[in-house]
């Protein structure tokens, strides 16, 4: 592949890149590991515990410098013990090459219960986060002493006010969530270009927890959707998580696979060829008493990447008070 073939190739990724810095909290697997509040505020305070807290590290390209990395830090819980209100906040630091980014989020979310208990359960819930995300772009050294108009040269930075709102059914075993994420449009420093001023991401998830009572174990399938408004990108999550009850621990093992719908094309030296976007990404979980461990590794499977590095993501988290007891099969959203 010529110099010619390589840099359109590069300039899709650049494009990509640029708007990835700047879509606030980034989407990855993480909320497979228990922690499904982090893209759907609606899931707030749904859980066995009284609140949850977690912590997750990600880090893209271990071995470059200065590789892509995303820090997370959320906490949901009801309101109250019998409160059909639950409060949950995130804080999240992302950076990206010369971009980086902070927010901060505070939720409320509502559950309306049609079901005497959880054992038949049937609730529809609504949920709100709103907060402020604050963009940085580092351009001191992009001239090197030099000039050029359009670079400023210095440590860019923008704080913008944004909201995601969603809602989710969960009927006995089954769920279904739909969020919009940043409904309001956010300047940036990259306010001259359309797609990192429109972040707006709509998201649909859709599962169901199997019980065996034969091996005591737990399977779900699930789907999750997503549409990127600005750049008219479209990805689809097939996840599938097995579950196992042991004395005083539990422990689960799973398989997501990321596909993007929209291919892009570059030359390969005989025409034109298009790859789409294939992660492929293992994930593994493990509670004792009621402190929380998860992990998941990303591979990109595509032809043409930044490296092989892969893509490590840690989480790790704390379970505070049960406030009902276990019965024979699981929750959807809980571990």
């Amino acid at each position: 592949m010529n110099f010619k073939n390589y840099s359109l190739v590069i300039f899709f990724i650049w494009i990509t890149t640029l708007s990835n810095a700047q879509e606030g909290l980034p989407i990855y697997t993480d909320y497979l590991t228990d922690n499904i509040y982090l893209i759907h505020p609606s899931m707030a305070g749904v859980s066995n515990y009284s609140s949850k807290i977690r912590l997750t590290s990600r880090q893209q390209w271990l071995g470059q410098d200065d590789g892509p990395n995303l820090m997370t830090a959320s906490i949901s819980g009801r309101a109250g013990k019998y409160s059909s209100s639950a409060l949950g906040g995130i804080l999240y630091a992302d950076k990206n090459g010369y971009h980086s980014q902070k927010g901060a989020y505070a939720t409320y979310a509502h559950h309306l219960m049609f079901s005497r208990n959880d054992i038949d359960l049937n609730m529809l819930s609504f949920g709100l986060s709103a907060g402020f995300i604050q963009y940085n772009l580092d351009e001191s050294t992009f001239i090197n002493g030099g000039y050029d108009p359009i670079i400023s040269g210095i440590d860019q930075s923008s704080t913008n006010f944004n909201m995601d709102i969603g809602m989710s059914y969960q009927f006995i075993t089954a769920y279904v969530h739909a969020t919009i994420k940043n409904v309001l449009k956010n300047d940036g420093v990259n306010n001259d270009i359309e797609i990192t001023n429109n972040l707006r991401r709509y998201l649909f998830s859709v599962g169901n927890v199997f019980h065996t009572r034969q091996i005591d174990t737990d399977y779900e399938p699930s789907v999750m959707f997503q549409y990127k408004e600005g750049t008219k990108e479209t990805f689809i999550d097939f996840n599938f998580k097995v579950y196992k009850d042991f004395d005083v621990s539990k422990m689960y093992f799973g398989l997501s696979y990321r596909l993007g719908l929209n291919g892009s094309e570059y030359l390969d030296g005989s025409g034109k060829s298009e790859q789409k976007l294939q992660y492929l990404t293992p994930v593994f979980g493990l509670s004792i008493y009621q402190f929380v461990f998860g992990y998941s590794y990303s591979y990109q499977t595509n032809s043409i990447v930044f490296d092989n590095g892969g893509y490590h993501q840690f989480s790790l988290g704390y379970n505070f008070n049960v406030r009902r007891p276990k019965y024979d099969g699981r929750l959807p959203g809980n571990y």
